[in-house]
């Protein structure tokens, strides 16, 4: 009887969606569920399957996981799994692709228009019972540079011209894309981003994009430039984004991800005028579930019918 292991950090009558409807694909199957992956001491060890967020992972877990043979991610990024040094060999791991670009594209939208409308002196003022005015800036003619050109940046950039807004892309496989008025290569990053009034920044995280912009990207935005990060804080080197923030070298940062998340109570961020803190929140919606069970189901019953190399989504096997 395969045990299934699910770590998820989120409310429980979620993480009892995924439970119920993973244990109902076959009576065969035992599911525990944890909401922290320091809970998992007392099922790591049983486990054949794990189902989590590569973010709510920690080494620890694969070094307890001596029976493991399947992670089933529920993001569209793999780290926190494949790069985890204990990650047991010939473990298949497999994703949810496909479902995040309304969502994230959205996310996207809102941090940008947030930081023009500066929604946070807003807020401020509200808190404050002030009645205060100050001009708002717009999106439209304005440029948005997208690092990272995937399935979501194709969602956001026909949205960014809607508004009319100038899109260019940076990839390390440029081409022609709708929605996009050109794609640069990796290489030309610097010119690009010195073009942006919104750096946004959906690059997905490993050794080649490990603080790809760092202090040289960000001393080639303008000083009226906003960064919209809903990739990975390693995307990022925080250190020198704090201190362009904190000495006005840009106007301000929507950060959705970063270095150590949670991010800690002691981190500048929280306060800092000009920052936009959202906890991981991009591509988190309220149908998210509806749209990833299909897809764990499916493999659940590939998985159980011995049928691995016909699991959808397959990163490793």
């Amino acid at each position: 009887m395969p045990n299934v292991l699910i770590v998820l950090t989120l409310p429980e009558a979620i993480r009892n969606r995924y439970r119920d409807r993973i244990a109902a694909v076959s009576r065969d199957l035992r599911v525990d569920v944890v909401d922290h992956h320091s809970k998992v001491d007392a099922f790591i060890g049983d486990a054949e399957i794990l189902v989590t967020f590569g973010p709510m992972m920690t080494d620890r877990v694969f070094k307890l996981a001596n029976k493991l043979k399947w992670v089933q991610a529920l993001g569209s990024g793999v780290d926190g799994v494949t790069d985890q040094p204990s990650l047991p060999e010939g473990v298949v791991v497999t994703n949810i692709k496909g479902i995040h670009g309304a969502p994230v594209a959205e996310a996207a939208l809102g941090a940008m228009l947030g930081l023009a409308r500066d929604a946070p002196r807003a807020m401020r003022a509200q808190q404050k019972h002030a009645w205060e005015r100050a001009p708002a800036r717009t999106l439209d003619g304005k440029t948005c540079v997208i690092v990272g050109v995937g399935l979501i940046s194709e969602a956001l950039a026909p949205r960014c011209k809607a508004l009319g807004m100038k899109v260019i892309g940076v990839s390390s496989t440029p081409r022609d894309l709708p929605g996009f008025d050109s794609v640069a290569p990796r290489e030309r990053l610097l010119d690009a981003v010195a073009q942006a009034d919104h750096l946004v920044l959906l690059a997905s995280h490993n050794q080649r994009t490990h603080h790809l912009i760092d202090t040289r990207a960000i001393a080639a935005m303008k000083p009226t430039a906003y960064l919209v990060n809903l990739a990975r804080g390693g995307v990022v080197d925080e250190a020198a984004l704090i201190e362009a923030l904190e000495n006005r070298r840009i106007a301000g940062a929507a950060l959705d991800v970063f270095a150590t998340e949670p991010l800690p109570p002691n981190s500048v961020l929280w306060d800092m005028d000009n920052v936009v803190v959202t906890p991981h929140l991009g591509g988190f919606f309220d149908e998210y579930p509806d749209y990833a069970l299909p897809v764990i189901e499916e493999n659940l019953r590939k998985y159980l019918s011995g049928d691995r190399a016909g699991m959808i989504n397959l990163v490793q096997s």
